[in-house]
């Protein structure tokens, strides 16, 4: 683990003046801006849109409807609001990459524009998200950024996600929206697009297969070719800013003779046909403006690369010339833009730095932190900086001090600006030739308000199986504030308190329910803290209320020791120990001991496993083997690239569908049938009743099998609505002596939502036995 001053020492060596002038340099050369528009996070055009940038000086924005709250989790076990607030941060970064502006349509963890789960209708997802709640906040993002162009990734049409087919409609509908006047849902200045590109190239893959062909191309982005300076490909470069959507395994090398151009399909402008570019009859450079001047110090700034100290003279001169500067009505916005780009630029060559590091990365309401300003001057330049206050934290001489009241840090804040860092932050100014200009730059490392009444609850939701002895939970009650701690408990239940440790018990004859109980503080209502901390991305907060969500329920456990081979992307071992079962958590040792299998009547495979445990895959061989010689295996919820062979990773042929589209139940509250009623998984040790498949969330499930061998026999039919039913989200064989179960069923999801016919069928899967 690096210390701080190495990670600096490595941050800055990373990452040298040479290339970060070099990119600041992009977005001067034209005045265009081009917004691509998507539904979560890691569906802009990356590649695309860095050749836009870096090549052709394009400023950037992205407008995006989610978090990305209901999709998976590469690397860690966040999920919800707290995997919203971390792909939040991983959108920043991969703004950051572009120099883009960023933009979100859902604004709290609690707005209805959010992630709901898959659809394969844009009308259910209008519907969901509220139509009018939608176009408000859109023509809110068009007025404040004001582009040229808007293009959405996706097209509109069957077989697209109903996520992606919503924001292009919406993409479509807002354009005369924000230029109308009359709009009742935001009170900004109108803002007349120019145009409005489609994709002319396909969005079918992995996940998505679309029924329509694209439309023509009536102009070529070219994406091939690679910047002279960072010598990067330019499709490297939009996979360098892809790479941070690491949530969602996103990043991949691309051979320079990989790279692809970008067809886009001019489907509606107000400005006339294009001849050859998408900047075609837009004002491209301030000269367009009536400030020839300007753009010629501008241009003067640009060619002098990389003599340093002619380029800030330069811009010094440039940014002079636009002080003051008047254009047409409504062109103000280019002017301002350029201002904040030179003054960058300024800072940049002028050789002078600030920056400013706080004694740790999180304040209470009513404390303070210190913050060391570093500030280094350069011969011809002047440079002062000072703390700029936030909401609720005022700038002391040390540092901030946050307020009794001080709100705490905002999860999902709805915009971001590569230029303007959001508060706390360090103003830098400096001065060139009697020129001032002045910069935000971020913190080192964000400073984030606590919520003032606070506690981490060691778990936010229980299991209690009534079919055991268990009637009590257990509870760590860990960074707290002040205040005596207690929950909010119905009639009949009892709490002892041990320190920060508490043990919650339930009243005699306890029947199955599903309580939420509330933590205060001195009788105030707690929040608990979730600190979002990846390696990639900045720290950051997630807060929701304190509260316990307890689940009671009957359920039947299977006979026998089971093993658990988990890659930190599922917690189903801590849901099977909260309902009794006995279970070991298999580790790297055990899975290469030739009799690591030995003495377990079960092994389960977690959630891809066969991708992210590197163990796992050289013991495939002995773990089948072992299921031919009487185990049982149950395997969880993989895809087909999960380093998934459909001939040799399960014991027998199992095929993983594609695209994923066709191969999942979205809706949760889909009719499952029963193609075999009395077969041993639906039959003990519990019943399998209707009952159990309701209060399912999100979905059914996910990766469904698309054929099998003759081993398997389809226990489970369902069908989302108007399309044919799939067979393969619960397959069970016969193999030698043992048994396999393949569960493409999103079981462990239900889990952690406490769903008592998914524990019920979990316990049934690994009470199944072979022939053995």
């Amino acid at each position: 683990m690096p210390t701080p001053d190495q990670t600096r020492l490595l941050s800055e060596a990373q990452d040298p003046l040479i290339a970060r002038v070099w990119r600041a340099m992009a977005g001067l050369r034209t005045t265009v801006t081009f917004m691509n528009t998507g539904a979560h996070p890691d569906d802009e055009t990356s590649e695309m849109l860095a050749a836009l940038w870096l090549r052709d000086g394009v400023n950037l924005s992205y407008a995006c409807s989610t978090r990305g709250e209901g999709g998976q989790n590469d690397i860690g076990t966040e999920g919800g609001a707290d995997l919203g607030t971390l792909r939040t941060a991983e959108m920043e970064r991969a703004a950051e990459v572009l120099d883009m502006r960023l933009y979100w349509h859902g604004q709290s963890a609690d707005d209805s524009i959010t992630d709901f789960r898959f659809s394969k209708s844009g009308v259910e997802t209008m519907r969901i998200w509220g139509r009018d709640r939608l176009m408000a906040r859109f023509v809110e993002i068009i007025r404040t950024d004001r582009p040229d162009i808007i293009c959405p990734t996706f097209l509109d049409i069957p077989g697209q996600h109903g996520h992606h087919r919503a924001m292009t409609e919406a993409a479509h509908a807002v354009i005369a929206a924000a230029a109308d006047p009359a709009f009742p849902g935001c009170d900004l200045a109108p803002w007349q697009v120019s145009k409005l590109y489609l994709p002319g190239f396909s969005g079918a893959g992995g996940a998505y297969d679309d029924e329509v062909p694209p439309p023509p191309a009536t102009v070529v982005v070219p994406g091939r070719g690679a910047d002279p300076v960072l010598g990067m490909p330019y499709a490297r470069v939009g996979q360098w800013s892809r790479q941070f959507h690491r949530t969602q395994g996103m990043g991949r090398w691309v051979p320079a003779d990989a790279a692809r151009d970008w067809p886009l399909h001019l489907a509606w402008s107000c400005v006339g046909a294009d001849t050859g570019a998408v900047t075609d009859n837009l004002p491209r450079t301030l000269a367009d403006l009536g400030l020839a001047e300007a753009q010629a110090a501008i241009d003067a700034a640009l060619a002098a690369f990389p003599d340093m100290g002619a380029m800030c003279r330069l811009a010094a001169r440039a940014l002079t010339l636009l002080e003051g500067a008047g254009v047409a009505p409504g062109q103000a916005h280019r002017v301002d833009r350029k201002r904040a780009q030179l003054a960058r630029l300024i800072r940049l060559t002028s050789g002078a730095t600030a920056r400013a590091r706080p004694a740790r990365g999180t304040v209470a309401p009513g404390e303070a932190v210190a913050v060391a300003v570093e500030v280094e001057a350069a011969p011809g330049a002047d440079i002062s900086a000072a703390l700029i206050a936030a909401p609720g934290l005022d700038v002391t001489p040390g540092g901030y001090a946050a307020a009794p009241d001080a709100p705490p840090a905002d999860p999902y804040p709805d915009s971001y600006d590569p230029l303007a860092p959001r508060a706390p932050a360090l103003a830098v100014e400096v001065v060139v030739e009697g020129v001032a200009s002045r910069t935000v730059v971020p913190l080192d490392t964000p400073l984030l308000v606590l919520p003032a009444a606070r506690a981490r609850l060691s778990e936010g939701r229980a299991f209690v199986n009534l079919a055991t002895s268990a009637r009590t939970v257990r509870l760590e009650v860990a960074g707290r504030s002040a205040g005596a701690a207690a929950f909010d408990l119905p009639a009949g239940w009892g709490q002892d308190w041990q320190g920060n440790a508490v043990t919650l018990t339930l009243p005699d004859g306890a029947g199955e329910a599903l309580v939420t109980l509330p933590l205060a503080l001195d009788g105030r209502p707690a929040r608990s803290v979730r600190h979002i901390a990846h390696d990639h991305v900045a720290p950051r907060l997630n807060h929701a209320p304190a509260a316990l969500t307890l689940r009671t329920a009957h359920v039947a456990l299977p006979a026998g020791r089971i093993g658990y081979v988990g890659a930190g992307n599922d917690r189903v071992a801590h849901w099977l120990r909260a309902a009794g079962m006995d279970v070991t958590e298999l580790d790297d040792a055990a899975l290469a001991h030739p009799e690591g299998f030995a003495g377990l009547d079960a092994v389960l495979v977690g959630v891809f496993a066969y991708r992210f445990r590197p163990a796992l895959k050289p013991a495939v061989p002995r773990l089948n083997a072992w299921v031919k010689a009487g185990g049982t295996l149950v395997t969880l919820y993989h895809r087909p690239w999960d380093d998934w062979d459909p001939a040799a990773t399960p014991p027998a042929r199992i095929e993983i569908g594609q695209p994923s589209l066709r191969w999942r139940i979205t809706d949760a509250a889909a009719e499952v049938g029963l193609l075999e009623p009395d077969h041993p998984v639906l039959a003990g040790p519990n019943r399998i009743t209707p009952a159990d498949w309701t209060g399912w969330q999100k979905e059914r499930g996910l990766y469904f099998a698309k054929s099998w061998g003759p081993e398997y026999r389809a226990i489970l039919r369902m069908a989302d609505p108007d399309e044919q039913p799939l067979d393969g989200g619960l397959l069970v064989g016969e193999i030698g002596r043992g048994c396999h179960a393949h569960v493409a069923l999103n079981l462990h999801h239900q889990l952690a939502c406490l769903v008592p016919g998914a524990y019920r069928l979990m316990a049934n899967l690994l009470a199944l036995r072979g022939r053995g």
